[in-house]
Order: C-alpha cells, then structure tokens, then sequence
C-alpha cells in the first residue's frame, strides 16, 4: 500500500513542475487533499481485506424429537494461520435467535471456553476449530429448540473476534433447526416400476435423512426377490448433512409381478412416540406365458356328452393373449380362444394341448387325453363287484358258524354205551357217570341219595359195546340224585 502511495506522489509532483508558483500553491493544496482521501480508501481497503471472514453451514436442519442433530459448519478468516499462531485459545460460541452477542436477547447455548451450556442436555462441538472446522452435535433434541443459531468464534488474546452474521455479507450463513416429532418417510427411487422386462436386472434405492450420524436410522427391505443383493452405506450431501442410503439390485422374475416392496427406516431416540416409517412401490413385470395347463369340464375321462376344455395361462400383458388348440397327429390348429366345446365321440378322442401366446413369447400347455367310456360294460362291473361282495359275506358268515358249533361240542362231551338186543329193547347204559334225572311229571327236593340195581345178565356180549373194562363186575351202581319235592327210592 505504502509504494502505491508514493508512486501516486510521484506523478502528481511531475504534473506540477512546469506550472507558475501561484499554480504550484493551489495544486500542492489539491494535491495534498487529494492524497489524504486516497490514503484513507487504500488503508480502510487494506484493513477490510485483512478481516475477511465467513462460514459455511446448511440454512436448514431437520431435527427429530429425543434425538440428536448435527450441524455441518465450516469457516474462513482472512490470514488465518497468522492469527492462528498468535492466539493462545480458539473458542466456538452459538448464540440463539439474535446474532448479537451482548443482545439481551440473544441466549449463549454453548461457549466452549466457559463449558456453558444452556437449555439443551448436552452440546459438543467435534469440529476442529484450529483447522477451521465448527462441526457441533445437540443431543435431545425438544420442540422449544427450533429457531435461528449463529456461530461466533474468538481467537484470544484480542486476535479475532467476530460473529458470522448474515445480515452484512450473503457469503456468511446462520442455521435454522427445525424440530418434528416424526420422522420423514424414506426417498424410494425408482417410484415407477410398471414396466420391468423379466430377467432384466432391476435397481432400486432407499435413502432417509441422518439428522444425527452418530446415532444413524437402519433401513430394511420386505417382500424382496430371492435374488436381491443389498448394500448400505452413510452418504454426505452438498450441504455436508448426511443421510443412510440403501441400495438393492434383484433380477426380475415373473413370480415378483405385482410384488409390494417396502423399504422401512427406524429412528432410534427416546421417546415413546413411533419412529418407523416406511415408503412401498409396487413392482410389475413384463413376461411371456407361465404355467400354461388345461382345465376339462366335467372330467378328462367322459362319457359321450359335451366337453369345455379351458386353456390357462399367466402372463403381462394379459388382454394381448392368444390361445391356439392342436390335436396330437394333426399339425393344423383345430381351433382358437381360450375356450372351445367338443361332443366327445369315438371319432374325436385322443391328446389335446393348447399354445398360450403374448408379444414377448408363447409357451405349449402339457397333453391332456380324452376318451369315451362304454356304459354297457360299466354296469356288468358294477354287477360282478356287488354279487363277489354278497358270496364273500355268505361265506364268511358260514365260516364262523361252523366255529361256533365246533367250539360248543369239544365244550360238552357225553360217552354213551349203545347195545342193540334182538330179542329186548335197546338199553342205555351209562358208567362212570353223575346224571342229574329229573322228571317234569315228578318234581321233588330232595338232599338224600337214592342207589339203583341193574343186572346186565340178560344183555349178551357180543352185541353191547362198552367204553370200559370186561373186567367189571355183572352188578355196578351208580349214584343218582334225584331232585324232588317227596323223597322216594326208585330203582333203576
């Protein structure tokens, strides 16, 4: 500056030299004049470069309630290192809602070099102010925290002290937080997915704002592709604020048509109000006919009658479907549509399939087999099956019968020995034996015992047959008891 002065001095004092002295006189007044006014401008021009300052921070910040919030904040300062090197302590003040400091409105939140802070929780500034960065965090956040912060920086001893206020520079910011109590729904992009070919890879990305980075939200995906590969990251913006950005790449299917996804984001803060929220889009995909098979009405295996045979098919778009009939051994089409009726006869039946068919493809329905039943032998079936039931019953109930009555026999056993008498009635011998003889015409109790001679003298050997020895006397008795009402011998 001084050598721009002097040069100036200079040219003026040659400009004079050829004048008269009573020129000379009112031109050294001008001259003189002149050089104070110059000399002003060149110092207040020197001294106003030499305090060039400004900060860089976002205008606006969203904050979420029982959360915290970063503000990204930058400065420059004219020969910064200069003053740097000659200050003892660099200090970060914000002041809320008037920028100046000694206003009695004005309210100090933070002052790092007093450790004051005032109406929040906590507040620390993680910048680096040596390195000329202001970066600070506000935990918990509140509704009464929304309004105008300036941030004021202080080089001590007497180095720099200055507010960085909007009202006389437009390169120098203040920040506004701004307070909500729930969180804004996630960025989905693309926000139009009703045009995705099949087996076309598909991108799609899920960002949500980052108020505070330190306690970052989470993004999950649902109703995605099995083939979806997802990557997260923290991203930082123009303005230096931050935001989760998620990224997911799948390759579209035919089974993801008309799919619901979600991309979902969880704040985490201390509050008990909700801090999820989430952004759906509907994926639509273009493919050619899937699962193309036919349906009959009433059955497969018909009897001579009207059959509908419907062929079925998914595919997009749907309303462009053609549908094309073919019976096996014939390489012309029988017909066209979606549906068609035979009269199933010995002369039509056999493999039937259909060809489903859009713009981006066609696809064959498996064979299906039509055949006529005779009715005639149906009911000589049904006949033959109902008399095998009736003989199998029968046999079975003769079958247990003849158990029953084998059974009851082995159960009761009775010996008799039978003698026939050509000359005298046959006589009914029983030995060995106790008989209880009761008579309907003679009912009587009785508790005595009653004994009974028989004589076998008469009875000749050779036509009796005997169950027990020859050796046994010609007289045997036998005990009977006779149950009766009057007690009485009778003989035998």
């Amino acid at each position: 500056m001084k050598c721009t002065v002097m040069v100036l001095w200079t040219n003026l004092s040659l400009l004079l030299s050829p004048m008269s002295s009573s020129s000379q006189t009112l031109m050294a007044g001008i001259q003189i004049t002149s050089f104070i006014f110059i000399s002003s401008v060149l110092i207040h021009t020197c001294s106003a470069d030499d305090n060039i300052y400004s900060a860089e921070m976002p205008e606006t910040v969203t904050a979420l309630t029982g959360s915290c919030v970063q503000i990204p904040c930058t400065f420059t300062i004219s020969h910064f290192e200069d003053k740097r090197n000659k200050a003892k302590s660099i200090n970060g003040i914000w002041i809320k809602n008037k920028s100046q400091f000694g206003h009695e409105d004005s309210f100090i939140a933070f002052n790092s070099s007093k450790n004051i802070i005032r109406g929040f929780s906590d507040i620390q500034m993680i910048g680096n102010l040596s390195e000329r960065n202001c970066t600070t965090v506000f935990y918990n956040i509140m509704m009464n925290h929304s309004d105008l912060y300036f941030f004021r920086l202080e080089m001590e001893p007497n180095v720099f002290r200055a507010t960085f206020n909007p009202n006389t520079d437009d390169s120098r910011k203040n920040v506004r937080i701004s307070v909500k109590d729930s969180p804004q729904p996630p960025e989905l992009k693309p926000t139009d997915l009703k045009a995705v070919m099949e087996n076309t890879t598909v991108s799609l990305s899920c960002s949500a704002e980052a108020p505070c980075p330190k306690q970052p939200p989470t993004i999950s995906w649902s109703n995605i592709p099995e083939s979806a590969h997802i990557t997260t990251q923290l991203q930082e913006k123009p303005d230096k604020t931050q935001s989760v950005f998620s990224h997911m790449t799948f390759k579209a299917s035919y089974m993801d048509h008309r799919k619901n996804i979600s991309c979902t984001v969880t704040y985490p803060r201390k509050t008990s109000n909700d801090s999820t929220v989430e952004t759906t889009v509907m994926l639509q995909v273009l493919f050619s006919p899937k699962e193309t098979h036919i349906t009959v009405d009433p059955s497969a295996s018909v009897s001579v009658n009207t059959s509908t045979l419907t062929c079925k098919s998914k595919a997009r778009p749907s309303r462009e479907m053609n549908y094309t009939w073919y019976k096996r051994g014939q390489e012309t089409p029988i017909a066209q549509g979606k549906k068609i009726s035979l009269i199933v006869t010995h002369n039509n039946t056999g493999s039937y399939f259909c060809i489903a068919q859009n713009k981006h493809g066609n696809q064959s329905s498996a064979e299906i087999q039509l055949t006529v039943e005779e009715s005639g032998f149906s009911q000589r079936v049904i006949y033959g099956c109902t008399g095998g039931l009736l003989a199998f019953f029968l046999l079975s109930a003769v079958f247990f019968y003849c158990m029953r009555t084998k059974t009851s026999s082995q159960v009761h056993v009775i010996g008799r020995d039978q003698a026939t008498d050509k000359n005298s009635d046959m006589l009914a011998v029983y030995a060995n034996s106790s008989i209880a003889i009761s008579k309907k015409s003679e009912k009587k109790e009785t508790d005595d015992l009653h004994y009974g001679e028989i004589d076998f003298s008469k009875l000749q050997t050779g036509d009796m047959t005997r169950e027990h020895s020859n050796n046994d006397p010609q007289t045997e008795y036998a005990e009977i008891q006779v149950a009766g009402r009057n007690k009485k011998n009778q003989k035998c």
